[in-house]
């Protein structure tokens, strides 16, 4: 994982809470661990929650995505479009994104960090050494007839 400034790359100390006062993931007591598809969906709900983000996963995840939601009558899209990698005290995080036609997408990817950051170190006391995006398609207005049924729920 890259290091990013600002932040320790040191994945040999013991991490013991943030400046938030998250709980400790390695205490006299015991271990924590977070399974990379807790972090997937933290990540994947928080993408979401910016202004400007239209769906995310590629073209063909989302028709396998819904396809697969028919099948087995699950919402199983959360992560749909979000990679990560989870290490003991630290995770990189990878997103396929569809942005919405009109929105700076420099400053889209900059509210999408930050709600990503913010959300997976509040809620999991992980370090995240990176967020990368990769804008996959732009949304056009009146593309909706076009577009599968989970972009559409949104």
């Amino acid at each position: 994982m890259n290091e990013t400034p600002g932040r320790s790359s040191d994945v040999g100390a013991v991490r013991t809470g943030s400046q938030r006062g998250n709980a400790e993931l390695v205490s006299e007591r015991g271990r924590t661990t977070i399974a990379d598809t807790v972090v997937a969906k933290i990540a994947g709900m928080a993408a979401r929650e910016v202004s400007g983000v239209y769906a995310l996963g590629a073209g063909m995840s989302r028709a396998l995505g819904v396809v697969r939601e028919r099948l087995t009558g699950g919402s199983g899209g959360v992560a749909q479009g979000v990679a990560v990698e989870v290490g003991e005290r630290q995770a990189a995080i990878d997103l396929d994104v569809i942005v919405e036609y009109g929105v700076s997408i420099p400053d889209l990817a900059a509210g999408i960090r930050h709600n990503v950051i913010d959300a997976v170190e509040g809620m999991c006391g992980l370090e995240v050494t990176e967020v990368n995006i990769n804008v996959d398609d732009l949304h056009l207005p009146g593309d909706e007839a076009a577009e599968p049924e989970e972009a559409r729920v949104r």
